[in-house]
């Protein structure tokens, strides 16, 4: 696996120097955000090919299930404001909004960011009545065939909505939802891609952070589960009414506004391995891949529009675990298309609303 081998072959060399160069560029081109030398700093520029997991265009891929009537396009007439976060709309979900996870050494991001938007899109619409994360286990696992390798963004939601996701936390009863979840990830916390500072885990590729290849999906529920989640089929929540899809500053605003967090996808250039802090915008670098990530709010700062968005490569990465980039201007097309369970649906555990539960 290459990042292996990357993490074998490092030489003596604090930074490799195409990398500097790269970082050298974005400090001269840019004021935005801060460019940093990080963990990664000593191989060249796109070594997170492994972990950006959207597979192909994702703005096709949802214009194809718009097309089989698999999901719908939002529509909206709302006013917003010019800044927004979801943590401080819906302070009763505020816990489960600001949860970061880690994906570890996978390509599973398009499973994080759905399972982490539809757990605070069901917190939200039952008004923190039931504030429970959904298990990335189950629906990285189980709605793919190789999660690892891979996926699309309207995956997790016509998971969640037809089948159903168990709850679940993170590796090792880790995060602020610790023990007691149906299917907690099984893959352990890896650094990613920025400056060391506190994170303790280990770098990608070393011992403790292999690369993954995809376990079987779950069929059970953990060992350590408490009873309200200990049984699989009687632990899925779902969703009524269709799938959701929005594309375009206005409409994404509004999606959000009205019902909460949402997944998106973008396009991942080696400078992202960068990012420190700030307002990301592309400057340099090579195509990387497709990333998949949760858009939690949006902003203004010193006259740049900005999204707010929760990353899956665990809370000590970029602005603890989130990172801004530029809003209005379909950066690295972050606006081609997100996608969400409905506002106004009916979330339910086996079928049953959760108002019975």
């Amino acid at each position: 696996m290459l990042l292996l081998y990357y993490a074998v072959a490092a030489g003596a060399a604090a930074i490799h120097p195409l990398r500097e160069a790269e970082i050298a560029e974005i400090r001269e081109r840019t004021s935005l955000w801060t460019p940093g030398e990080t963990r990664f700093s000593k191989f060249a520029p796109g070594v997170s090919k492994w972990l950006n997991g959207v597979k192909g265009e994702w703005k096709m891929e949802v214009a194809i299930a718009l097309a089989a009537g698999e999901i719908e396009r939002f529509e909206s007439s709302i006013s917003v404001p010019d800044s927004f976060d979801s943590a401080t709309q819906w302070p009763e979900c505020e816990k489960i909004i600001n949860d970061i996870r880690d994906q570890s050494n996978c390509g599973c991001c398009w499973a994080f960011a759905g399972a982490e938007a539809a757990s605070d899109r069901m917190c939200i619409s039952n008004g923190g009545g039931e504030m429970v994360p959904l298990s990335a286990q189950d629906v990285c696992f189980n709605s793919n065939r190789d999660g690892c390798d891979g996926g699309q963004i309207t995956t997790p939601w016509t998971y969640v909505r037809s089948t159903g996701a168990v709850s679940g936390g993170q590796y090792n009863n880790s995060g602020p939802f610790g023990s007691g979840l149906c299917s907690d990830f099984s893959l352990p916390h890896c650094h990613h891609h920025g400056p060391q500072g506190d994170d303790p885990y280990p770098d990608e590729g070393d011992p403790g952070c292999p690369s993954e290849s995809s376990p079987d999906g779950p069929t059970a529920c953990d060992s350590d589960a408490n009873e309200t989640h200990a049984d699989f089929a009687n632990d899925k929540y779902s969703f009524s009414g269709l799938v959701q899809a929005a594309t375009g500053e206005t409409r994404i605003m509004q999606l959000i506004y009205e019902g909460g967090p949402v997944e998106t996808a973008f396009t991942v250039y080696s400078d992202f391995e960068d990012y420190v802090s700030g307002i990301y915008e592309h400057v340099s670098g090579s195509y990387a891949g497709g990333h998949a990530v949760k858009i939690t709010g949006w902003g203004v700062e010193n006259g740049t529009k900005y999204w707010k968005v929760a990353n899956s490569w665990n809370e000590y990465w970029g602005e603890d675990g989130f990172f801004r980039i530029k809003k209005g201007t379909n950066e690295c097309g972050i606006e081609d298309e997100v996608t969400a369970s409905p506002a106004t649906t009916t979330w339910s555990k086996a079928g049953k609303p959760l108002v019975d539960y």
